[in-house]
């Protein structure tokens, strides 16, 4: 599930890998900070993972909720994968939205447990 922004692919760096056998990816939400009185929402699903020195990261991007009457881009790279004792995963993930409205947000979270990709 290779994501392409003005047609460059973002990860033409990594190999694409499947972990534990199976392709998959995670969803991910949690909400930005306060800024200028507001917050908004980062939510979405990451690409499939993708080949890092011993691990395997996904890449995210999106656009965040309408709110105070306009909206922030964001992207980036999770964190290596965090095992769980029963086997799955998670990553967590962070940044900043882009500056629009004379202000930007952060954010941090932790996607879901591992799915199988669609």
């Amino acid at each position: 599930m290779g994501r392409k922004k003005n047609g460059e692919d973002h990860h033409h760096d990594f190999e694409f890998v499947q972990w534990q056998g199976i392709n998959h990816i995670h969803d991910y939400s949690t909400r930005t900070t306060v800024d200028d009185r507001h917050s908004h929402i980062v939510q979405g699903m990451t690409s499939a993972p993708m080949n890092v020195m011993n691990g395997h990261v996904h890449y995210y991007e999106g656009v965040t909720t309408y709110d105070d009457r306009h909206v922030h881009r964001f992207n980036g790279y999770t964190g290596p994968a965090i095992l769980l004792p029963d086997g799955s995963h998670y990553h967590e993930f962070g940044g900043q939205t882009t500056y629009d409205d004379g202000h930007i947000h952060y954010y941090r979270g932790m996607t879901g447990i591992a799915q199988a990709a669609r």
